[in-house]
């Protein structure tokens, strides 16, 4: 069975969005995973089709109300579903490399896009919610977080990037952040390809490579060298 993402969310126009261009919209194609979007409006019970509530105990903005994003979770995530299920929240786990393969081997994900103040915090423990950030910072709902984190996990099913040593080299796979990329022409606007490179030892090449990608590592990301 391969990979298959259900989003629920106000906005299912969006997608697949940039998740249908380039490798992964090809992947997509050739049924190397699915995407489908669910409109969590279409669970609403009243004319209005209303999906949120003003904050208990007050408070600016709404809040999603519980019971509306619940029977959306059960229609598309049924008892026995092996997906994990996943809030986009700039309050959850940071998302990683890591997380991101574990997702890609798995069956899929269910992805909840929140919007407004938020998601009713029943719903998130009633459901089992994963909160899932894409970084310090807060976005107008869950959308375009949720593109990211299909992103990174899409492209790790196989088949879909090809190549799989260009994978292995690229930030974070091993710890380190990745090394400087150059290409022809040999020099441009006076700044030529360091020698190394054109060099033909290959030897020299990947200690060069390990060498630079330890120095961006140490200069931008110090916290993954203490990681590792």
């Amino acid at each position: 069975m391969s990979f298959s993402a259900h989003i629920i969310t106000l906005f299912p126009d969006l997608f697949p969005g940039p998740l249908g261009a380039s490798v992964l919209g090809r992947g997509l194609q050739d049924g190397l995973w699915r995407l489908n979007a669910t409109q969590l409006r279409d669970f609403a019970t009243d004319r209005h089709r209303t999906v949120d509530d003003t904050p208990s105990g007050g408070g600016a903005g709404m809040v999603l109300k519980p019971d509306i994003l619940a029977k959306a979770i059960d229609a598309v995530a049924p008892a026995g579903d092996p997906r994990p299920r996943l809030l986009m929240s700039p309050r959850g786990r940071p998302l990683t490399q890591k997380r991101a393969h574990e997702l890609a081997l798995g069956p899929g994900a269910i992805i909840v896009c929140g919007r407004f103040e938020g998601v009713d915090q029943r719903v998130i423990e009633a459901r089992q919610l994963e909160e899932i950030s894409i970084g310090d910072y807060v976005l107008a709902g869950g959308e375009v977080a949720s593109m990211v984190l299909l992103e990174a996990v899409v492209r790790l099913i196989p088949g879909v990037l090809g190549a799989q040593e260009s994978r292995d080299e690229e930030s974070f796979e091993n710890g380190l952040l990745e090394y400087p990329q150059y290409t022809r022409p040999q020099t441009f606007e006076g700044r030529d390809i360091p020698p190394i490179l054109t060099s033909g030892d290959h030897g020299k090449i990947a200690r060069w490579r390990h060498e630079q990608s330890l120095a961006l590592t140490q200069a931008r990301r110090p916290d993954l060298l203490k990681e590792s």
